[in-house]
């Protein structure tokens, strides 16, 4: 599991640190649900990968259905966990939703950039 930490030490914090830069500038702005709303999803979207991680090596079951059942079960509950920030920015006015929406995508962002970032590099040289 030693790889998997590496990538939640790599992707989480640039995330995070991105969020709250970002929704400094929004509260200076004057937008603070949309501030809210970012760092709302981008700590869910943080709570997600972190699970994923947790829960990739339960997903190794010794047959296949039962790996098929687990692998399932575990999906359902990251998207449940997914659903709160956007339920949370549905039913209450201090959440910008389009803002959490981008916030559930900042590690994926952040990790999107990064590959970008590698192939950049590595035509110049």
């Amino acid at each position: 599991m030693e790889p998997v930490r590496e990538l939640r030490k790599k992707y989480c914090p640039p995330a995070l640190f991105i969020a709250i830069l970002i929704a400094v500038i929004l509260i200076f702005a004057g937008y603070r649900d949309m501030a809210r709303g970012l760092v709302l999803g981008s700590l869910f979207s943080i709570v997600n990968f972190v699970l994923m991680g947790m829960t990739l090596q339960r997903r190794m079951q010794k047959t296949r259905r039962a790996s098929t059942v687990m692998s399932f079960l575990l999906v359902l509950m990251r998207f449940g966990v997914l659903l709160v920030p956007l339920l949370a920015s549905i039913y209450y006015d201090r959440f910008h939703i389009i803002t959490t929406i981008a916030g559930l995508f900042m590690v994926q962002a952040v990790m999107l950039a990064d590959a970008v970032g590698k192939m950049v590099t590595s035509r110049k040289t």
